[in-house]
């Protein structure tokens, strides 16, 4: 097959046009100029765009990646020749979701369609592989130099190695035996566990049955003892709780009268405490205290006693008259003798007696204001004298005293009402406790426990009972399980040899698949190093391909081959290109060779392994067209 142009309204393409021709194309152009778009583009035209991928991390489906930036529908022709057959491949889009979905091929120039080709097995007919096998050997992606495995390879080289039937794959016949073996056994699940399970549990009931008949007819002897005795402690219970009950009510009755009494006695002193308390607020004191009123009557009777003394000096008016006198007397005879001592004696005299008289004055003013304080402290007590205000603080200290002895009897009253009313709560919470027939200490509490421990026991054993009929309602006859047990038996020796044949059969087919690889892998390799010896010059001369077709290879002077961690990315990517042609050589059908289609192969790459890279190409394209895109001139 030789692709001879290409028209394509894809992704940044836009109505372009490429031409090629036979034996090596080189189509150089610089980076997002569109030469993945157009490897793409090919591969969509043979395989059509799978509208069922999804958008996933770091995966972009191509139905979005390549969604014509115009805004036109994606579509395309494809110019072509096959089996010496000029043919035109059209796609075009119809709806959004099934991008070129509508396909047609026919001869070119003319509107013949091509007998047999529609857009799901156009690029099979042509390439002679599926989708799958181009991608992993003529189809060589941006960055997918290397190659990986799949089903559709395997079968594609078994095809090669056998018996040219392309519908068997090792990885798909192992996945399948592999299920059947798991879902036969796999750990402790699948059919056989599951199986032996059933068989287990089938057993276990057919000896539960053999004790269950016994262990029933052990039970209902107890029930009926249990219940018999049940029977006998509700009758003491009864007894026990009528006469707990009626001496309770007697204590408690008891109580209640010495409480009655306490209250009465208390209510009595209360009275007449409240009375006396009257008294003494109707008192002429009132019911002030009696240290204050002492005090207070004390320092009256003291201001009494200092008040009584002015009087005393009221003697000062008969020397004052006696002075005027002798000062008159003392004048008149200076008028008979003119005598100066005389009129100096009479000065003298009446000035004695006017110091007297003042004296005098202010003594009686004195006597005058203590007297009426002396009447308004007596007047305060509503008393004559002192003896009498003593008389009055004596009742004062009677009522007193009189409140404070019923005081003293209140509170020796309220202490017996209150111990009485303690005795009482004691009495009450006796009683409760004692008509408590579950949680009590008492005789018919002990008798209530010990019945609701026969109840329960009845419960139990009539649970047991119930369970053990259920038991044996639900496995059912005898006979009727011990006939499943033997199917179950013969299904599981049926299925246990359907797992040890599948044991067999995985071994034979692994056995098959190493004849396969030591059949192929060898050839494979062969070619890859001749096509790896003519990239590097002769430097590397052995491939070692492994069945997952990750590949070792070995320079002349190294005894063992280094693995691809060990390489550079250059020589990396040449011995991954020499064993994608070497796939390409050996998986593609024989006649008519289909392109070889590389997009940047050769980008890390020197110039001189460029360049070799380049002849070993001119020498593939030969047989076969090769295209080359590549942004290195």
């Amino acid at each position: 097959m030789t692709i001879h142009k290409l028209t394509a309204s894809f992704g940044k393409l836009q109505n372009e046009t490429l031409r090629f021709h036979e034996g090596l194309n080189i189509i150089y152009a610089p980076n997002e100029s569109g030469k993945s778009t157009w490897c793409a583009f090919i591969r969509a035209m043979l395989y059509g765009v799978d509208s069922s991928e999804r958008t996933r991390a770091g995966y972009l489906p191509d139905k979005l990646k390549y969604v014509p930036w115009s805004g036109a529908p994606m579509e395309g022709t494809m110019e072509l020749t096959a089996d010496h057959c000029d043919i035109t491949l059209t796609r075009t889009t119809r709806s959004k979701s099934a991008p070129m979905r509508e396909f047609s091929a026919t001869y070119t120039g003319t509107n013949v369609p091509v007998e047999n080709m529609n857009g799901a097995n156009a690029g099979e007919l042509l390439t002679g592989v599926t989708k799958d096998v181009f991608r992993r050997s003529a189809f060589i992606a941006q960055g997918s130099v290397g190659v990986t495995g799949s089903p559709e390879l395997e079968k594609r080289i078994a095809s090669i190695v056998s018996t040219g039937e392309e519908q068997t794959s090792y990885s798909e016949a192992d996945e399948r035996l592999r299920a059947w073996q798991r879902k036969r056994r796999w750990n402790r699940r699948g059919l056989l566990p599951e199986l032996e399970g059933k068989m287990d549990l089938a057993q276990q009931q057919l000896s539960d049955l053999e004790g269950s008949v016994q262990q029933m007819e052990e039970l209902e002897g107890q029930l009926k003892t249990a219940r018999q005795y049940s029977a006998h402690l509700e009758q003491s219970v009864t007894e026990a709780r009528k006469r707990q009950r009626k001496e309770a009510l007697d204590r408690l009755n008891q109580g209640r009268s010495a409480l009655t009494a306490s209250s009465e006695v208390h209510d009595e002193a209360v009275d007449e405490l409240s009375r006396r308390r009257q008294e003494l607020r109707e008192s002429d004191f009132g019911d002030r205290s009696l240290p204050d009123l002492e005090q207070e009557v004390k320092s009256d009777l003291r201001r009494l006693q200092e008040l009584g003394t002015p009087a005393v000096k009221n003697k000062l008016l008969l020397p004052a008259i006696l002075c005027f006198i002798l000062a008159v007397a003392a004048a008149a005879f200076y008028t008979a003798t003119e005598s100066i001592i005389l009129v100096i004696l009479a000065a003298v005299l009446c000035l004695g007696a006017v110091v007297l008289l003042l004296g005098y004055s202010r003594t009686r003013q004195a006597a005058l204001q203590a007297q009426e304080q002396s009447r308004q402290i007596l007047k305060k007590y509503k008393a004559a004298s002192p003896q009498q205000i003593l008389s009055v603080l004596g009742r004062a200290r009677a009522l007193h005293q009189a409140v404070d002895e019923a005081e003293q009897r209140e509170l020796e009253a309220r202490e017996i009402f209150e111990s009485v009313s303690r005795q009482q709560s004691d009495l009450e919470e006796v009683a409760i406790a004692e008509l408590d027939f579950t949680g009590g200490n008492s005789d018919a509490a002990k008798l209530s426990r010990t019945l609701t421990a026969s109840r329960g026991r009845i419960e139990e054993l009539s649970s047991q009972l119930a369970g053990i009929r259920g038991r044996l309602s639900a496995i059912g006859d005898p006979l009727v399980l011990a006939s499943s047990l033997s199917c179950m038996q013969e299904e599981y020796e049926q299925l246990q040899g359907e797992y040890e044949a599948i044991n067999l059969a995985l071994e034979a087919l692994r056995d098959a698949d190493r004849e396969i690889q030591t059949r192929f892998s060898p050839q494979l390799g062969r070619v890859a190093a001749q096509y790896m010896s003519a990239v590097t010059g002769g430097r590397y001369e052995d491939v070692l391909i492994n069945r997952d077709f990750s590949a070792r290879t070995r320079t002349k002077g190294d005894a063992v081959a280094r693995d691809a961690e060990y390489l550079s990315a250059g020589t990396l990517d040449l011995m991954y290109l020499a064993v994608r042609l070497a796939v390409c050589e050996l998986a593609m059908p024989d006649g008519e060779p289909c392109p070889l289609i590389l997009d940047d192969a050769l980008v890390n790459l020197d110039e001189t392994r460029f360049q070799q890279a380049i002849e070993l190409l001119k020498q593939i394209a030969r047989e076969r067209q090769v295209i080359l895109f590549t942004c290195r001139q």
